[in-house]
């Protein structure tokens, strides 16, 4: 918890408010005791009536100022722990999407939305309840033992008895379930990660009734968690009955005691009594200690946890230089070679070649040759192993993330789309695009047609993930939404799969008459999508074994040729 401190520094005044007025209640709530055994000695005792109504009055004044001291902590509290939480939530987010692809993927989703939720969470209730509580009920404890020691020395030797084996019994508990609640949460992440997948996956789950064998999956992960659960709350569960126990036996010890001086004159019945009341407050505050033992190694795990995406760096230094799309050269690549992080092979391996400005490249090869890795290289999604990526001349590491993202339209191999209008969809790229741009994008991706015909045109509401549409529509959107950016470069992973071939060709033939100054980088399966190309490059195990146009490879590339000579047939 310690490394989430910085987070606090803002809320510096809510943080010393807060316990202090929950001091001032604690002292107020001692206090008490003691006017109640002057009420039974000096009032009961002598029947002095007006003495008890006035200690009675004092009383009530002590409970209404400390319910207003308790209610001004617990606003204090509220504004920090929220404060925190939010603050916390805010550097999670921002830190998460500072990372590169490389973190995230080795990260996971599921697990970075659960520490930015549940854990983040937990860490905040961590907080209000310290702020509550922490100060409260040790310094009951403390104080109750002090006023005891003021009324009786020999009978306070019970309290310095028993404080130590609570106190050990607290501590036996915590260091075993500490471990326990961050195994818990792994555990939440591998069902939120299935989750996720089948919820994404629900077709092809049906189409291959699989629905049986997830459903028993998923019980059993569940059950797993279940267990481990109920593991940690029978641990947990000892505490209060244990300190119960240990606290009313010393209650026992007091009243025989204090029964025997009571007899010899020692100790009045009001020192009693108030013994009692002291005793009774050192139990409900190991009860309250217990609980929030348990509330604070909750934090302590998911804080662990929200430190480990704080503190994972990423492994690429954002740079300071801005694009310049005016020089001739648009894209090089100098000798690259690339791997994904855990994987023995390299995905991509001495990779060169040069492309200008507003020419196309068309990249093809079988599946995982490595086609999408290369592309995600140039707007910086991964960083080369070796070699150089050059963008407008200059390598991508010197350039600004944000100013060389905004230079290329991405239109990704998954056709994603967010729950929204289209027109917002649209202006992802240029907040301000007004309708005669959106028209022109959405013509060029040859996607007007249809969203033309719908109800409400642009304005036509999108579910999550665009599910209301069909594979092509979501496609063309998606090329509309990177084309309405107006990019310098634009990048097509296999992003025309799901289009016909007349729909494909009349795209292609809009980018070149409407965007001739765009340079175009082409991912395709289909070698008729690439024919038009100024360069081609034929891949085959992250290898480039053949570049050119396409009239050359199909003389000098025997692996082209044969994908072409296949899909001609």
């Amino acid at each position: 918890m310690q490394h989430l401190l910085r987070f606090l520094k803002p809320y510096r005044k809510e943080l010393i408010l807060g316990p202090t007025f929950k001091l001032l209640e604690a002292i107020f709530e001692l206090i008490v005791p003691v006017v109640m055994a002057k009420i039974i000695d000096n009032g009961i005792a002598l029947g002095d009536a007006g003495y008890i109504w006035k200690m009675c009055g004092l009383i009530v004044l002590l409970g209404v100022c400390g319910l207003g001291f308790a209610l001004t902590c617990q606003y204090f509290a509220a504004r920090c722990a929220f404060g925190f939480g939010t603050d916390l939530r805010e550097a999670l987010y921002r830190h998460i999407n500072a990372l590169s692809h490389t973190e995230l993927d080795s990260l996971g989703t599921s697990t970075l939305i659960n520490r930015i939720t549940t854990d983040a969470t937990a860490a905040q209730t961590g907080v209000n309840m310290f702020i509550r509580l922490a100060v409260r009920a040790p310094f009951l404890i403390i104080g109750a033992i002090v006023m005891s020691l003021m009324i009786d020395v020999k009978l306070s030797l019970i309290f310095l008895i028993i404080a130590p084996i609570v106190g050990l019994l607290l501590y036996a508990v915590m260091t075993k379930t500490i471990p326990m609640y961050g195994r818990n949460q792994k555990q939440l992440d591998a069902i939120a990660r299935r989750t996720g997948e089948n919820l994404d996956g629900q077709r092809h789950i049906r189409a291959f009734s699989r629905q049986k064998q997830e459903k028993d999956e998923f019980a059993r992960q569940c059950d797993d968690l279940e267990k481990s659960m109920i593991a940690v709350g029978r641990i947990s569960s000892i505490l209060n009955p244990l300190t119960f126990m240990i606290m009313n036996l010393g209650i026992v010890a007091v009243l025989w005691f204090g029964g025997v001086q009571i007899d010899s004159g020692a100790l009045s019945q009001g020192d009693l009594t108030a013994f009692t009341n002291y005793m009774t407050q050192i139990l409900l505050a190991m009860v309250v200690m217990a609980n929030l033992i348990v509330i604070l190694t909750k934090a302590q795990a998911s804080a662990v946890r929200v430190h480990e995406v704080l503190s994972t760096p990423s492994s690429m230094e954002n740079g300071t230089a801005v694009p310049d799309a005016s020089s001739t050269e648009a894209i090089a690549f100098d000798h690259v070679d690339f791997s994904y992080k855990g994987a023995g092979d390299k995905s991509l391996e001495d990779i060169s070649f040069t492309l200008k400005k507003g020419q196309t490249l068309g990249i093809i090869g079988s599946t995982g040759c490595g086609k999408s890795t290369l592309a995600s290289l140039i707007p910086r999604f991964y960083d080369a192993g070796s070699g150089q990526v050059r963008v407008f001349g200059q390598d991508v590491k010197a350039y600004d993330y944000k100013a060389l993202r905004r230079c290329i339209g991405i239109v990704p191999q998954k056709a994603v789309l967010f729950t929204g209008t289209i027109a917002e969809n649209l202006r992802w790229a240029d907040l301000g695009l007004d309708e005669t741009g959106m028209r022109e994008a959405l013509e060029i991706a040859q996607a007007w047609d249809f969203v033309e015909k719908m109800q409400y045109g642009t304005q036509t509401h999108l579910v999550q993930g665009g599910r209301n549409l069909s594979g092509g529509q979501k496609q063309r959107l998606t090329i509309a939404r990177a084309i309405a950016g107006k990019p310098d470069i634009l990048i097509l992973d296999d992003s025309m799969s799901a289009l016909d071939y007349a729909t494909d060709l009349a795209l292609r033939t809009a980018l070149r008459e409407r965007c001739g100054d765009m340079t175009v980088i082409m991912i395709s399966q289909r070698a008729t999508s690439l024919q038009d190309a100024d360069l081609i490059l034929v891949l085959d195990d992250g290898q480039c074994v053949g570049q050119g146009t396409h009239e050359e490879l199909l003389e000098n590339c025997e692996e082209y040729r044969e994908i072409y000579n296949s899909q001609m047939q």
